[in-house]
């Protein structure tokens, strides 16, 4: 696995941990849903596909939105490698979770997408070891 910048997207990077078939994301889950995936190899049965979940190319982001794993129901980060086509998918498909007037689209077109669409993205401030913010933007999806 390298870790490269693999996207560029409005000025904005997607800095992970890749290589040409997968790349690294990480999810906070609460004991049971991880200790059930780390015995599995895969989500099982207590991991709900219907409930709306984060994705974050970016280590430090995750453990700071996490509380550094102390939250509720966010105590264990998972890192899961997908294939990269699908996570390519996801990005293309991926609606900006509030309208930015720079963008191509009016706030009727982006209302539009946001209800026909699965997938938001959000870019949020990349944090450093001790919780800085470090002058760049993590996307989480």
């Amino acid at each position: 696995m390298k870790g490269l910048i693999m996207k560029k997207e409005e000025e904005r990077n997607i800095y992970a941990v890749f290589d040409e078939k997968t790349i690294r994301v990480y999810q906070a889950y609460n004991n049971e849903i991880a200790d059930e995936a780390l015995k599995l190899g895969k989500f099982g049965s207590k991991f709900s596909l219907t409930r709306m979940t984060w994705i974050k190319p970016s280590f430090l982001w995750m453990m700071y939105r996490s509380g550094w794993a102390s939250k509720q129901g966010q105590e264990r980060i998972l890192a899961i490698d997908l294939k990269r086509e699908g996570f390519d998918e996801i990005v293309k498909n991926a609606v900006l979770s509030s309208f930015r007037e720079v963008s191509d689209l009016s706030k009727e077109e982006w209302k539009e997408k946001m209800e026909n669409s699965e997938v938001r993205c959000q870019w949020d401030p990349d944090r450093d070891i001790y919780g800085n913010p470090i002058g760049r933007r993590a996307i989480q999806l």
